[in-house]
C-alpha cells in the first residue's frame, strides 16, 4: 500500500510541498485539500509579487537559507512554466547619513547570504540606476526581481493534477490530529474536512500517513486544533496598496526601498514595478480587523478577540507607538501615503496615484508580544505545521517544499 499524503492550504507553499512530495515519492497518494474555490486566494494572490534576494535575513537562519535557495528555484521554475519574472533590480536608498551607516549592516548580511552582485553605490550611481529617485547612498541589489506568483500556484496545481494528485477546492479541513499506532487502515493522522456543495456541506474523516499543513492566516487554529502550542498565534497585518499613473510609471525602472528602521517590524512605504507593468506605492502595516478581510470598514469579531489575549500583545503595542502613529496617516491620509514615497521619488503627487490592492500578512507573535523573526515549522513525524512564513515566504516556497519534505520523509521512514 502506497503512502497516503495530506497537503492542507492551496497558497504557493501548500501546492509546492505537495509536489515535492509527489516528486519524491513515486506513487504515493496526495490529498491537497483547499477551502476557496481557488488557489492562491490570500496571501500567495496579494503580495507585491517581488522575488526577494535575501538582504535583510540573519545569516544561518532558515529565512536566509531558504530564500537563497528559493530564488533559483523559483526563477528556473518560472522559465519552465513561461510565467513571468524580470530581474529589475532594486535599490535600498539612504536619505540621511544615519541611514547610510544602516547600509553597510544591509550589505553584511546580503554578502554573508551570498546575494549576487550586491553593491554599495553613491548619489552618482543612483542616478544611474534611477533617473528620477534621490538618496545620499544606496544598496544595490541587481538581481531581485519580481514575478507573477498567481501564476506560479497555477502552474504548480498543474503540475500536481498532471501527477495524479487530488486537489480538493471549496474544501476547508476543520481539525488535524494524530492516532494511536495502527489506527484506522494502519494510517496514523487523521483530517477533518467540510465541503461546501451549493448550499449544503459533506463532512467527513480521512486517514493519512503523513500530513503537512500549510493554512497561512490560519495556521494557528490548525495548529491548536491538532493539540499543537497556542503559541506562535497569528497576529494579521493588513497593507494597501496605491498605483501610480502610467505617466509616473514610466519614471520607474526597478524597486525603491526606504533603509529599515530596527526599531520598528515592518519596512516601510516602497516602490515596486509589478509583473504586469503597473507599479504601486506601499504596503503600509496595521492591524487588519480581521484575517481575510480584503474590504475596508469591515471586522471579524473573533480575529480580534485572538490578538487582544495574547499576553505580550500590548506591550508590543506600547513599544511600537511610533510606527503605529506613522502606518495610522498613511492609512487615513493618501497624501501622508504619498509623501512616504517622496522622500525617494519626489516627483510624483497625490492626484497621480489611485487605490490599490489589499493584502494581508499571516505574522507570528510568541506570548510575550515578540514576532517570530524566522519561518517555525514544527510537528513530528505524522503531522507537520507550518507556523511562520511571512516575507520571504513566496520567495523561498519551493525551497521551503524542498526542506519540509526531507525532513518530515526522513522523520516517517524512521517510524
Amino acid at each position: 500500500m502506497g503512502l497516503r499524503i495530506g497537503v492542507v492550504g492551496g497558497g504557493i507553499i501548500g501546492l509546492a510541498v505537495a509536489r515535492e512530495l509527489m516528486q519524491r515519492r513515486t506513487g504515493a497518494e496526495v490529498v491537497l485539500f483547499e477551502k476557496e474555490a481557488r488557489v492562491a486566494a490570500h496571501q500567495t494572490g496579494r503580495n507585491s509579487g517581488v522575488v526577494h534576494a535575501g538582504l535583510y535575513y540573519e545569516p544561518g537562519g532558515l529565512k536566509a537559507k531558504l530564500c537563497r535557495r528559493g530564488v533559483g528555484l523559483l526563477r528556473d521554475f518560472a522559465q519552465e512554466k513561461h510565467v513571468t519574472y524580470q530581474e529589475c533590480g532594486k535599490i535600498v536608498v539612504a536619505k540621511d547619513e544615519r541611514e547610510r551607516q544602516r547600509l553597510h549592516g544591509i550589505y553584511d548580511k546580503a554578502t554573508a547570504n551570498g546575494v549576487p552582485g550586491v553593491q554599495l553605490i553613491g548619489r552618482a550611481e543612483i542616478e544611474e540606476i534611477e533617473p528620477h529617485a534621490q538618496g545620499v547612498a544606496a544598496l544595490h541589489s541587481p538581481q531581485t526581481a519580481i514575478v507573477d506568483f498567481r501564476g506560479i500556484a497555477e502552474a504548480l496545481m498543474e503540475d500536481l493534477v498532471s501527477a495524479g494528485a487530488e486537489v480538493r477546492l471549496s474544501t476547508e479541513v476543520t481539525a488535524v490530529g494524530e492516532d494511536a499506532p495502527g489506527g484506522t487502515g494502519g494510517r496514523v493522522a487523521h483530517v477533518s474536512s467540510k465541503t461546501r456543495a451549493g448550499s449544503s456541506q459533506a463532512q467527513q474523516v480521512e486517514a493519512f500517513d503523513l500530513v503537512v499543513v500549510c493554512a497561512g492566516l490560519q495556521s494557528d487554529r490548525l495548529a491548536r486544533a491538532s493539540g499543537q502550542s497556542r503559541f506562535p498565534k497569528v497576529v494579521p497585518f493588513y497593507g494597501d496598496y496605491l498605483l501610480l499613473s502610467p505617466e509616473k510609471a514610466a519614471l520607474v525602472n526597478g524597486l525603491i526601498y526606504p533603509v529599515p528602521d530596527p526599531r520598528y517590524p515592518f519596512l516601510g512605504v516602497h516602490i515596486t514595478p509589478r509583473w504586469d507593468g503597473e507599479v504601486m506605492l506601499g504596503p503600509n502595516a496595521f492591524l487588519s480587523l480581521g484575517r481575510e478581510i480584503y474590504r475596508r470598514r469591515r471586522l471579524n469579531p473573533r480575529d480580534l478577540a485572538d490578538v487582544a489575549t495574547i499576553p505580550g500583545f500590548w506591550k508590543f503595542a506600547a513599544k511600537n507607538v511610533p510606527a503605529m502613529a506613522r502606518e495610522t496617516r498613511t492609512a487615513l491620509s493618501r497624501g501622508a501615503f504619498v509623501e512616504e514615497a517622496k522622500q525617494y521619488l519626489p516627483g510624483i503627487e497625490v492626484q497621480d496615484v489611485t487605490p490599490g490592492p489589499r493584502g494581508v500578512r499571516a505574522q507570528a507573535m510568541h506570548a510575550d508580544g515578540i514576532l517570530a523573526d524566522d519561518f517555525v515549522i514544527s510537528g513530528g513525524s505524522k503531522v507537520v505545521h507550518v507556523r511562520n512564513a511571512p516575507s520571504p515566504g513566496a520567495t523561498s516556497a519551493l525551497a521551503i517544499a524542498e526542506h519540509i519534505a526531507g525532513e518530515a520523509l526522513s522523520r516517517h521512514s524512521g517510524t
